[in-house]
């Protein structure tokens, strides 16, 4: 990297989806007088009576939960996209809308109440990700549904209504905005190198190890390039894999291994169960082949100089285009350089 990149104001491309973002080094000097937040540090019970998610308990719609051992999936009881309705569009002038169906569930990754990814042992997080796929493949072959959105709101920071361990699958009859200019610039490079773009990245940052986090014989989780968010970071596979399904049991563990040791790092980065968004992005599941696709897991925390200091998007990011304080580089130095041992463990 240029020196002077990094300390002066410059743009960065994102090459998944062809959209810039204003780093501006220089502002990590500027003194906080905003808002602190608030950070609940209590210990949870292995078991709350008063959860919706834990096993055995009544959820607010009236079912009760298996008492399962393992990740448990059930539909969404206040889902954003229902499987049926009225199908309809309007196209009057300048106003157009259209129906869109889909199935939302939510995955419990497991039976234990006060845990998160970072404490749970590489096999549980092994099951979590053996569920994704299950859920992966049996949402994306039902008709009607072309994409399977994976995620994890983690914290109240991230509006996590329950702090039991779990993420959602939103899948829909639709594709996404953000998978739709993924696939465009993922095909674009495709059709000119017959290569994948993603893949081909990947090589450069193994061979400049300026953003890498970490990496093992699978996986790489680094700090992209054209990082938004203070301690955005980017977990891909090494093999050019279109979707999670393709997994072997091999690169499942490793998954696993690369997904706790990254969410360790979080969380001992100010010593706190660290907020995120996480999400999976893949190939779309409408029966067509998507060769140009290279599946990868993003994530997105707000936490920038400390555990009561956020990000905020507004002003500039809402009017303009995204932005960012501290670059790509410092942040993976940062984050490279911490313990793989969690903070409460050490």
């Amino acid at each position: 990297m240029n020196k002077e990149f990094n300390t002066h104001p410059h743009r960065r491309y994102n090459i998944l989806t062809g959209e810039w973002v204003l780093v501006s080094p220089h502002r990590t000097k500027r003194p906080w007088q905003g808002k602190l937040e608030k950070v609940a540090e209590e210990k949870r019970p292995s078991y709350d009576a008063d959860c919706f998610l834990c096993p055995g308990n009544v959820r607010a719609n009236g079912e009760k939960n298996p008492d399962y051992k393992t990740p448990f999936t059930f539909r969404n009881d206040f889902s954003a996209l229902l499987p049926e309705g009225p199908k309809g569009a309007v196209n009057e002038g300048l106003l157009k809308a259209e129906s869109e169906t889909g199935i939302c569930r939510v995955v419990c990754f497991s039976p234990d109440h006060s845990l998160t990814l970072p404490l749970m042992q590489v096999p549980d997080i092994v099951r979590v990700i053996q569920k994704w796929k299950e859920e992966y493949e049996d949402i994306g072959s039902m008709e009607d549904i072309n994409y399977v959105q994976i995620f994890e709101n983690k914290g109240d920071l991230m509006g996590c209504s329950n702090p039991h361990p779990h993420g959602q699958i939103w899948s829909q009859l639709s594709v996404p905005v953000e998978v739709q200019k993924k696939s465009a610039h993922q095909k674009t490079y495709w059709k000119k190198n017959n290569r994948s773009l993603l893949g081909d990245y990947l090589k450069q940052e193994l061979e400049l190890k300026e953003r890498l986090v970490l990496e093992n014989e699978h996986f790489v989780a680094l700090v992209p390039y054209w990082a938004v968010w203070p301690y955005e970071t980017l977990i891909a596979s090494k093999r050019h894999l279109q979707h999670i399904g393709q997994l072997n049991s091999e690169e499942e563990h490793a998954y696993a291994e690369i997904l706790k040791k990254l969410t360790i790092k979080y969380d001992n980065l100010f010593q706190t169960s660290f907020p995120y968004s996480s999400g999976i992005h893949q190939s779309p599941t409408d029966g067509k082949n998507y060769p140009e696709w290279h599946f990868h897991m993003s994530f997105y925390p707000p936490l920038l100089r400390s555990k009561t200091v956020k990000k905020f998007m507004v002003g500039y990011e809402m009017f303009a285009g995204p932005q960012r304080d501290i670059t790509a580089e410092q942040a993976a130095e940062t984050l490279r350089d911490l313990p793989d041992v969690h903070y409460t463990e050490g």
